[in-house]
């Protein structure tokens, strides 16, 4: 079977460098953009605000499902030592868990915007504000991952092939 598979450069994936952080940086500047759009639209009552921040929650729920199936495969490649399998358990989950959040809210932001696109309730806003933080928390542990454990970095991609680690 791994002959039919390309093989693994120094950073131990297919191809040359990590791509699960490319695309979740879109999803989180996406997430916290619309936030923002929503909470400065709701105060200055400029319901044009509401429209961005609609498209960018729309791309984010499709953008944050390529980022985690890019994220279960460089994860299983990572092949993390005991030190990080918890940190990447808890991200794993959480990643999951943000994605269906994610197009759980866009769902409710849809029927908002449906019924009335120039409304957004305070409940919404208060969603919002917790979904920033899980996701402020998921940079944190994404951030741990690659910091501290250097998951995907050639150091430890040598140690983990010299049985170092």
């Amino acid at each position: 079977m791994s002959d039919f598979l390309p093989p693994l450069n120094e950073h131990n994936l297919p191809y040359p460098d990590t791509i699960h952080p490319i695309v979740v940086h879109f999803v989180i500047a996406m997430v916290l953009f619309a936030f923002l759009c929503d909470v400065i639209g709701y105060y200055t009552r400029n319901s044009r605000l509401y429209e961005v921040s609609w498209w960018n929650l729309f791309f984010a729920t499709i953008s944050i499902f390529i980022a985690v199936i890019f994220g279960q495969v460089e994860a299983g490649l990572a092949e993390p030592y005991a030190a990080a399998e918890r940190t990447l358990n808890v991200h794993t989950l959480i990643g999951w868990s943000l994605s269906g959040i994610i197009a759980a809210i866009t769902g409710w932001r849809y029927i908002l915007r449906s019924r009335d696109p120039k409304q957004l309730p305070v409940s919404f806003l208060v969603i919002g504000a917790l979904l920033s933080v899980l996701v402020f928390y998921q940079v944190y542990l994404g951030d741990k991952l690659v910091w501290v454990y250097g998951l995907h970095t050639v150091p430890v991609v040598d140690a983990i092939k010299d049985g170092v680690l």
